[in-house]
């Protein structure tokens, strides 16, 4: 039986709040679990200490049983100062769409053309003297 310390969602429509839980990673989302280690409440301000309640103890204990987090739980763990923070690298994210690439290809191009048009007089007037 794997085991994810995972968010269940609850709340009502457009209300979002989450409980932190261990469940069977088998189990549905807002499903069975088997324990509630905290409530995240996301409509708090960042800097609110209501925003994430966590019951640490019993989080080290399933992590040392085996359970595995989930990236959001684990970010939340990492600004508790309870594990070591990954380095996360997506290098896909910061490249531009197709959109874009054409969009700054077309204004270098336009910029060389405007640079060539700005030197081509200043030759002129250089052979004429």
């Amino acid at each position: 039986m794997s085991i994810k310390i995972r968010l269940a969602r609850g709340g009502s429509k457009k209300r979002p709040f989450y409980r932190i839980v261990a469940a069977d990673s088998r189990m549905p989302r807002d499903g069975r679990f088997i324990e509630k280690l905290g409530v995240y409440n996301p409509l708090l301000p960042k800097d609110s200490e209501e925003r994430v309640k966590m019951d640490v103890e019993r989080i080290q204990y399933w992590m040392s049983q085996g359970a595995q987090t989930t990236d959001r739980v684990a970010r939340f763990l990492e600004a508790a100062g309870v594990v070591e923070k990954k380095v996360r690298n997506n290098p896909k994210k910061a490249v531009p769409g197709k959109a874009a690439t054409e969009r700054a290809q077309a204004k270098a191009a336009k910029a060389a053309e405007a640079a060539e048009a700005a030197a081509a007089p200043a030759v002129e007037e250089a052979t004429a003297e």
